[in-house]
């Protein structure tokens, strides 16, 4: 009978439909592993794919369906259109919930990779500024070559806070949604921490830098002053020498 051949399509069709609610929407999904996040992705791209292929059934059901009503007498169409009906808006409504959920999570996925790309550039700035922190640590030299080194680790820190207020912002977009949270607060914690110390260092370095370059050109004016004494005392003495003065003339000079 081809009224009972109908409705067993339209049946296993809203068992599948019913099948990939439960199994992609109705469940509860916790991500707590990048992987768990990435499988996720992928498994509803799948399911996504799934649907779509499943439009050319619905299709040839609706086809037959319609077809059958055209033929068959009225006291049988009211049921069949009825049920083919409800599987199209069930299925439309399918797709529509798997599409939405995938976008959803594929922003979710690609707002994680972004996560790590800001964090993966601070803490490249980071190691920079550890390193030149070490660079002037024990620095040794006059006033000038201080001073060089001083402009270096300040342009240094003058590092702007987009990247930093990126990572603030992702973090707080997923950990609102309960994605990974317990990872990302992680990773936060340790990187603020790190961030933190290192300003604290840098300053630090900043202010001991600029009280060795005025130490040092304080010794410099001073090596400057002796210098010119000694040049004074060394021209009055060769003036003497020419002169023939004897020491005992001039006992303050020969001191």
């Amino acid at each position: 009978d081809k009224t009972v051949s109908l409705r067993k399509d339209l049946s296993e069709m809203h068992e599948w439909i019913t099948q990939a609610e439960e199994e992609y929407l109705e469940r509860d999904f916790e991500y707590k592993t990048p992987d768990e996040l990435q499988r996720a992705v992928e498994e509803l791209k799948r399911a996504k794919e799934e649907a779509m292929q499943k439009e050319v059934k619905v299709k040839l059901i609706t086809d037959s369906v319609n077809n059958f009503i055209a033929k068959a007498p009225p006291a049988a169409h009211e049921a069949l259109k009825k049920e083919l009906d409800v599987l199209i808006t069930s299925y439309q409504r399918l797709c529509s919930r798997l599409n939405g959920k995938c976008k959803t999570l594929e922003e979710v996925w690609a707002c994680w990779r972004e996560l790590l790309s800001y964090l993966d550039a601070e803490n490249k700035w980071l190691n920079e500024v550890e390193l030149k922190l070490k660079a002037t640590e024990n620095i040794q030299g006059g006033a000038e070559e201080i001073s060089e080194s001083l402009d270096s680790l300040e342009r240094l820190m003058r590092h702007p806070e987009d990247n930093r207020n990126q990572i603030r912002e992702l973090a707080q977009t997923l950990t609102d949604g309960g994605i990974l949270d317990e990872l990302i607060n992680e990773k936060l914690e340790k990187f603020n921490t790190r961030w933190e110390e290192l300003q604290q260092e840098a300053v630090r370095r900043q202010k001991s830098l600029e009280q060795s370059i005025q130490s040092a050109q304080e010794t410099d004016k001073t090596l400057r002053l002796i210098q010119e004494s000694l040049a004074a005392i060394d021209k009055q003495l060769t003036a003497y020498i020419a002169d023939r003065v004897d020491a005992a003339q001039v006992p303050q000079e020969a001191q």
